[in-house]
Parts: C-alpha cells; sequence; structure tokens
C-alpha cells in the first residue's frame, strides 16, 4: 500500500499545542516534535474497533503487549528484550524523571551531551540534582563527542548518572557503536549509570544505524536503563505510552518504587492498544515515513543552499528536527524566535531551550507535508531578505 504523506489535514481547532498555541490564525508552527501526518491505518483501525465497544475502564497491559515491544525491537534492532526487563508508564519524560529518582539523591550530578533536549535539564532540576554539561563539538554542520572532557566531567564523584539521547535531539546524529562503546567505557570506569532516551530510535535515515545502547556488551546491559516509545516514530505521542528497560533486577525495583511514588503507573487502553498495532503491523507504513522525511530533509538542504546560503543546516542522521545555524544575524536566538513569529509568522524553536551551547541556532520540525515545509522555508527566505527597514533587527 502506498501512504499519501503529502495530504494536509487541518490541525487547527482540534486542541492541537502545536497549532493551537499561537494567539494568531497566521502562524506556521514548526517547533512541538508531533507530526502533521495521521499515524498508520493499522493504529486508527484498531483504535476504531476499541472505541466502538464504548466501554474505557481501568486497563491491564496484556501478554500480547509485551510481546509486540520484543518482537519489534529484536526483528527490527537484533535486540530482543525480556519481558520481566520491561516497566510501562505514561511517557519517557516522566520515565526519566523516575529513573533519576530511582539513581540519585539530591545534589548529585547528572551528565548530559549539550546541545540536548531541553526536558533532561527539567527532570535533572526537578529531583534536586545538579546538570554537568559536557558540549559537544561543532564542525563541518555536524557534532562529535569531546572524550575527554566527557571522562572529565565523568570523573566527578558527584556525577552518578548519564542521559544520553540516542538518537541525538536536536543534533541529528545518529550515534554510531563506537561512539557508544566509548562513551559507555567512560561511565563504567566512574561508576555513572547511563539512561538512554531512544524515543527516536525508528527514524533513522538511510546509511546510518541505530545502535542500542544496552545492546552493546552484557555490561552496558546491566548498568543502563532505556527508554522507548512508538509515540515519535508513530505520531500518537497524546496517547502517552512508554516503557522503560532495565535487565538489573535491583535497579529495576527502585525504578518500579518511582514509578508508583510518582504515580505515573498507569497507561490508558488507547496506548496500549496503538503500541501493538504499530509494532505488529506498523512497518510498512514506517518505512514509508521515513522515506518522505528524508526527503523533506533534502529539500531543505536544497533551498537552504540557494536561498539562504548563510543559514547552513546540520547534518541529519535520524529524527525529523533539523538544527539550522542562524549565527549570521547576529541575534540572539529567543529574540530572533520572537521577530519570526511577529514578523513572518513562523514559529521554531529557539537553540538555547537546548542549553547554551544553542545560542544563535533554531530547530526546526520538517515532519509535515512538503508543501508545508517549502511555505515554511519561504516565510524565513522572505524575512532575512527583507529590506533593512522591515528586516529583522540586528543585535
Amino acid at each position: 500500500m502506498i501512504y499519501d504523506f503529502d495530504r494536509r489535514i487541518s490541525r487547527r481547532g482540534t486542541d492541537s499545542y502545536k497549532w493551537d498555541s499561537a494567539t494568531r490564525g497566521d502562524v506556521l508552527p514548526m517547533w512541538v516534535a508531533d507530526m502533521d501526518f495521521q499515524t498508520a491505518p493499522v493504529i486508527v483501525e484498531a483504535l476504531r474497533r476499541r472505541v466502538e465497544h464504548g466501554i474505557f475502564g481501568y486497563t491491564r497491559v496484556p501478554d500480547g503487549y509485551y510481546r509486540a515491544v520484543s518482537g519489534w525491537f529484536a526483528r527490527r534492532h537484533g535486540w530482543p528484550i525480556d519481558r520481566e526487563w520491561v516497566i510501562y508508564t505514561s511517557g519517557v519524560v516522566p520515565a526519566l524523571s523516575a529513573i533519576l529518582k530511582a539513581l540519585t539523591a539530591p545534589g548529585d550530578r547528572v551528565l548530559v551531551q549539550t546541545p540536548v533536549y531541553n526536558c533532561f535539564f527539567s527532570s535533572i532540576r526537578n529531583n534536586g540534582c545538579e546538570t554537568a554539561a559536557s558540549p559537544l563539538r561543532y564542525a563541518d554542520n555536524t557534532y562529535t563527542i569531546d572524550y575527554e572532557d566527557l571522562e572529565r566531567k565523568a570523573a566527578d564523584p558527584k556525577v552518578t548518572a548519564m542521559l544520553l539521547c540516542n538518537p541525538h535531539n536536536p543534533a541529528g546524529r545518529v550515534w554510531r557503536r563506537d561512539e557508544l562503546l566509548r562513551i559507555g567505557e567512560i561511565c563504567l570506569r566512574h561508576g555513572v549509570t547511563v539512561v538512554s532516551d531512544e524515543i527516536h530510535c525508528e527514524l533513522v535515515f538511510p546509511g546510518h544505524r541505530y545502535t542500542p545502547f544496552a545492546s552493546i556488551s552484557e555490561a552496558f546491559l546491566r548498568h543502563s536503563v532505556t527508554c522507548i516509545s512508538p509515540s515519535k516514530a508513530f505520531n500518537i505521542a497524546g496517547l502517552q505510552i512508554a516503557n522503560i528497560i532495565c535487565a538489573d533486577a535491583g535497579l529495576r525495583a527502585k525504578i518500579d518504587r518511582a514509578i508508583n511514588d510518582n504515580e505515573v503507573c498507569d497507561v490508558n487502553p488507547f496506548g496500549v492498544i496503538a503500541t501493538q498495532a504499530a509494532y505488529n503491523e506498523g512497518e510498512e507504513w514506517l518505512d514509508q515515513l521515513i522515506e518522505y522525511l528524508h526527503a523533506n530533509y533534502r529539500c531543505m538542504q536544497e533551498f537552504c543552499r540557494e536561498r539562504l546560503p548563510d543559514f547552513p543546516v546540520a547534518v541529519l542522521e535520524g529524527t525529523y528536527l533539523v538544527w539550522m545555524d542562524c549565527r549570521k544575524l547576529g541575534l540572539q536566538s529567543e529574540e530572533l524566535g520572537q521577530q519570526l513569529v511577529d514578523r513572518a509568522g513562523l514559529w521554531l524553536n529557539a537553540g538555547t531551550m537546548y542549553g547554551a551551547e544553542g545560542e544563535g541556532f533554531m530547530r526546526w520540525n520538517i515532519a509535515c507535508p512538503r508543501a508545508v515545509l517549502l511555505e515554511g522555508l519561504n516565510r524565513f527566505a522572505d524575512f532575512v531578505h527583507a529590506p533593512k527597514e522591515g528586516g529583522p533587527a540586528r543585535g
């Protein structure tokens, strides 16, 4: 079956956080990380059948759910997941917070590689911990790891955990096995437990391969915790479901306790059903989605080469989140973001959301029909090429 990702579907008036948060109706939102495509038809059909039943009481998670999760990761990524390792919860962010509650004590430091997903900072702060940032190196429109700095930060006795983003948001990197191996070896040397957010793991482009951190070795498996969810890849974030994978029984018991203490131990029937449909029947749809997203990225690259040569975009190996270098404008990211909304009707994410290293950058969400992407790019180009009196105010 051929799926139509070019079809434009209005989301205004649906209480979409992404589309209905702007105060003006002409603002084009390309910020929040959900997609403007309908999810896989097999998921819609599974949910339709459940809705027609008409009773929506408390749900139990069936054996089929665990088989779907394990089967998918074994089949697609070569990583079989034992049922006993799985703890379900309502989302990856609640999962991260509960894991940190289990792993750390107030005053501990948590290692991150900046710029990085903004909710890492809030999860660390909400657990009374401090952020230990190891900035990634940016050169030639891509990011690499500063292993010497990472080792120095991991050696701090107050650093007890590392939040790893694999694939990395917003850098667009899909970490290679050798890169993950070096990260893991550093953390093992210094007794740092790796907590790997792998929510974008399915969204990997040709020429790159996702490696589950925990799959690399038995030592990595036993000294790490992995967070996964079908929510990004299948556009079902609003159904609020995710899984924590932890092979160590003692650590898993602590996390389970924290999940219950934080009261994120229950899930809704729609998330359970959608997960099974996605992992059991959604592969064909996902493969076509990845092709479309990759074509969107190539389209954006070409547009920037022709009309925005001073605004290079980072190499995108995975995710649908494009990192643009806007330092040519001489504006702070937050100011640029506000000017784009006010003058161009374009809503992007300011780079400083992801740490100080994001200053001068903006994050684009390109998970939309190509016509919408081009509309956003044209708005940005018109903004930066406007006459001085109407163009961006330089800082």
